[in-house]
């Protein structure tokens, strides 16, 4: 009876201790399940954040070109304003082949004896290219009288390649395809260390995007331009949406080549324009896989892009202008507004073109007085009397006989097949594709449409192929499949927005075409992080950048708390917050989950005091103590858009502009804001900041000077690499707490 009692005691004391380590493994099973999901919400608006305020840089650069493109359709040719933006939109101008050789000659730039870098001869030798890949990962610098004359060989090469490529893998094993490299040559150089060097066994296709953000684009294209010149039918190079120099000067890759070459940089630079609008657009692997940059549209057709003039679009930006043709010959551009009456007007415009910068009034209230009169005669006529004003183009000859001169404009066929080749370069670059069918104007980037899997479906049974692989997105894995795996998207730069932010990948191509992907991560940081350490890393900076653009949106976001604080107490609460938060960035994230990371003042009893909020950051500049608080505001918001402007206006690019042409970028930057910069504050800024008072103004010393301080996030420390002046992200490395 004892021995039953203590048997029964045994059976009850085990179970309890398996019921109380069942309900243990449950709740750390639920735990881990609220762990697993809580990360995952980080990551997604992590990436969220990093990508929107990507695209809509973008898009803030195609709107600003376009409105560029509207002066000059509009302004008079002798106007200051024009002068000082028309030599960018002179990429069409024609020139014969010998003429730019001579420009762009080499001979009359002497190396000195102390250079210790890589001395090339031509034609180029397998070991001179392995030499400079050598000497760039020991951060050595190609002399400019070397680099010009790889340049002036590549362009020759170039001119002689096709639109689509088309290769096949019966002469080799398998083709190694990459995807952006975004001027990270750290990239690069694990790629070839992993997978070889370019040979005649091991061919390359590179899907455009080598230039901008990272800070040895230039380097990038050297090495690949060199194994292009010495393998010419294994090495092939695809246009991507940022081989275009428009992209070049608001994303870093003009500044770069300006720093690096000062005294040629100028050469260099208008050189790698035209071989840019020679790279081909595309390649074709065994005729059954496409190569290409952004995508396609539901009028993506390889028979047109085959035979089109690649080279007429040095930057891919800007549409065609129909041009009227007199009977000696001479064309004239016409006025007509590129997008009345055409049929593009419908899906198919896929760049957001600007709207009409307003009605005569708009233009008279802003502080532009020298624009006002220009616009009066120009622009007012253009949106009133449309008609009328044609026949005033040929004032000069309407009294001679119609037999004596005749005018005729081109054909309707002829531009639309002009407008077509246009849509058709643009789609391919800056498309991207989507989940639902149909195809869209992408709205979030400003250029390209988003395409469906009905689209992909019809263009590849139209085609004959089975597979597209695409670049142009970061994806966190450095790959992505989608439409039922017929799109491949490949990125091959790894710690784009951060370190441990996505891994780069690459991927082998066999004759049975079956995808091989490789995945890697280039920073030796990242193998040193676990992975709540990598997230949480890039969490901060994303929050960072987060902070930055919640700062440059300041007036805008008071204004939506007001509308919640009725009386005017200055606090708001978490849902009132996150409603108003959202109303203005259209971020689409979970505001009332970032409120502890974006909110360190708050009352006792969980209101919000906004003012407090705003009053933590401020901009840290050179005696602005006097300066207007809304000017600095804006010149932080839009400090982007007005460094592209200064180095638009610095023609002759040396770094400086005069005060003069300073007070005309401002005064573009407030005609294209829509609102009022007094010259009496443009005065003031340029004061401040010309401390030396020499008459010029340092563009870099001037982008710095403006940042925003946060001492409680010590966001000072570093800023985004969104932002034209940012210093690399990887000068957090040191810090203990990340």
């Amino acid at each position: 009876m004892g021995c039953g009692v203590t048997k029964s005691e045994q059976f009850h004391k085990h179970s309890g201790k398996a019921v109380t380590t069942l309900k243990a493994a449950v709740l750390i099973q639920r735990w881990y399940r609220q762990y697993v999901a809580r990360t995952e919400m980080r990551r997604r608006y992590t990436w969220h954040i990093f990508q929107s305020i990507e695209y809509s840089g973008e898009q803030a650069q195609i709107k600003l070109y376009n409105f560029l493109g509207y002066l000059m359709d509009n302004f008079t040719p002798s106007s200051s304003e024009r002068n000082l933006i028309s030599h960018i939109f002179r990429e069409n101008e024609v020139c014969r082949d010998a003429e730019w050789e001579r420009y762009f000659c080499y001979q009359n730039i002497e190396v000195p004896e102390i250079y210790s870098g890589p001395h090339l001869t031509f034609p180029l030798t397998v070991e001179q290219a392995m030499g400079l890949v050598e000497a760039f990962r020991m951060k050595k610098q190609l002399h400019s009288r070397y680099v010009l004359q790889l340049l002036l060989e590549t362009w020759k090469l170039l001119r002689m390649f096709p639109n689509i490529n088309r290769i096949s893998t019966c002469h080799s094993k398998e083709i190694t395809i990459c995807g952006d490299l975004h001027g990270q040559l750290e990239d690069l150089l694990l790629i070839f260390y992993k997978n070889g060097m370019p040979s005649l066994e091991k061919p390359y296709v590179f899907n455009g995007d080598f230039v901008d953000r990272g800070k040895d684009s230039i380097e990038i294209l050297l090495i690949l331009f060199s194994f292009l010149l010495v393998y010419p039918s294994d090495v092939y190079l695809n246009r991507g949406n940022h081989e275009d120099h428009i992209v070049n000067l608001r994303y870093g890759f003009t500044k770069e080549v300006l720093t690096k070459y000062k005294m040629h940089g100028k050469r260099i630079v208008k050189l790698l324009q035209k071989i840019f609008s020679w790279l081909p657009l595309a390649t074709v692997i065994d005729q059954k896989v496409l190569v290409l940059h952004g995508g396609i549209s539901d009028t993506t057709d390889l028979s047109l892009l085959a035979r089109l003039d690649r080279h007429k679009y040095v930057s891919a930006l800007r549409p065609p202008k129909k041009r009227l043709m007199s009977s000696v010959g001479t064309s004239i551009d016409s006025d007509d507004e590129i997008w009345s009456n055409s049929r593009f007007n419908q899906r198919r415009t896929s760049l957001t073109y600007p709207k009409p910068l307003g009605e005569r009034d708009s233009f008279q209230n802003r502080s532009l007085q020298d624009f006002s009169d220009r616009l009066k005669a120009n622009v007012v006529e253009n949106e009133l009397e449309p008609q009328s004003r044609r026949p005033s183009i040929f004032n000069s000859v309407t009294t001679r006989s119609e037999k004596e001169i005749t005018l005729s404009v081109s054909s309707d066929s002829a531009y639309s097949d002009t407008m077509e080749e246009w849509k058709q370069i643009l789609d391919l670059l800056w498309s991207d594709p989507m989940t639902p069918d149909g195809c869209i104007p992408n709205e979030v980037r400003g250029g390209g449409c988003y395409w469906g899997p009905d689209v992909t479906e019809d263009f590849l049974n139209k085609h004959n192929l089975q597979l597209i692989i695409r670049s142009h997105e970061c994806k966190q894995d450095g790959y992505e499949f989608c439409h039922n795996r017929k799109v491949l998207t490949l990125f091959s730069a790894s710690n784009y927005y951060d370190v441990g932010s996505n891994r780069g990948a690459y991927v082998k191509l066999g004759p049975d075409l079956m995808p091989y992907m490789i995945q890697y991560q280039a920073s030796n940081l990242t193998r040193e992080l676990s992975v709540r350490q990598s997230i949480g890393r890039t969490e901060r900076s994303a929050l960072k950048v987060l902070r930055e653009q919640l700062f440059a949106h300041r007036s805008d976001l008071i204004c939506a708390f007001k509308k919640f604080d009725s009386n005017k107490t200055g606090l708001v609460s978490l849902s009132e917050w996150a409603n108003a938060v959202e109303s203005v960035m259209h971020l689409n994230l979970p505001w009332r989950m970032l409120r502890y990371q974006l909110v360190t003042c708050k009352t006792s009893d969980g209101v919000i005091n906004y003012y407090e909020w705003f009053n933590q950051l401020a901009i840290a500049g050179p005696n602005t103590d006097h300066i207007d608080q809304s000017l600095l505001e804006t010149l932080y918001r839009h400090r982007s858009t007005l460094e592209t402007i200064f180095r638009i206006v610095d023609t002759d690019n040396s770094g400086f502009i005069t005060i003069e042409d300073f007070r005309q970028t401002w005064k573009l930057l407030s005609i294209y804001l829509k609102m009022e910069i007094t010259d009496e504050a443009i005065c003031d800024l340029a004061i401040a900041i010309d401390s030396n008072q020499d008459g010029s103004i340092d563009i870099d010393e001037f982008m710095e000077a403006f940042r925003l301080t946060d001492k409680k996030s010590r966001l000072e420390r570093g800023r985004s690499m969104f932002m034209g002046t940012a210093p690399d992200l990887t000068k957090l490395e040191g810090d203990p707490n990340i």
